[in-house]
């Protein structure tokens, strides 16, 4: 079974990001990266997500009733959106036979934490994994927006919805 959840997703930074050379020595600057248990750091093979999407998920699994035990979040990647390719999110309530399991956050205390501090999964299945390896999952609050960031070494463009990208 699967439960859908209405998250925002975008490619885009903020209005508060570094100032572009410093983005592009550097597009994590002034992230708390967090890596999967097992799995070095940026590592090309693997995903990453900040302290930031931790406290978004952990928050989001409770409203929605998935036990961090079984279920986890779902990221994938689907033909169609404006560049080719959209981002897919949701949540599930247990891995599929081929997903690549990833395991973030045990132990790491985030504000306002329904979970107290149990760890997130993210699963992802072989085909999507194609163009998801090396990213990083941010979230991001402002005044202007929110919602969730593929930060994606993989695109090549994306559209200005922010929701689609070419690999």
């Amino acid at each position: 079974m699967m439960s859908t959840v209405s998250i925002s997703t975008t490619t885009s930074r903020s209005m508060t990001a570094p100032a572009p050379d410093a983005a592009k020595e550097n597009p994590f600057a002034g992230m708390t990266l967090l890596t999967a248990e097992g799995q070095e750091p940026r590592a090309r093979n693997s995903i990453e997500i900040t302290r930031n999407a931790l406290k978004r998920i952990r928050v989001a699994m409770g409203k929605e009733g998935i036990s961090p035990d079984q279920g986890g979040l779902r990221l994938g990647v689907q033909g169609g959106g404006c560049s080719g390719l959209s981002y897919n999110i949701r949540f599930d309530t247990q891995p599929r036979e081929r997903d690549r399991v990833y395991i973030f956050g045990a132990g790491v205390e985030t504000p306002n934490d329904p979970s107290g501090a149990r760890p997130v999964r993210i699963f992802v299945d072989p085909k999507s994994f194609l163009y998801l390896a090396g990213m990083v999952l941010d979230f991001e609050e402002t005044l202007m927006r929110q919602g969730f960031n593929f930060i994606n070494p993989n695109s090549t463009k994306s559209c200005g919805c922010g929701s689609s990208f070419s690999a």
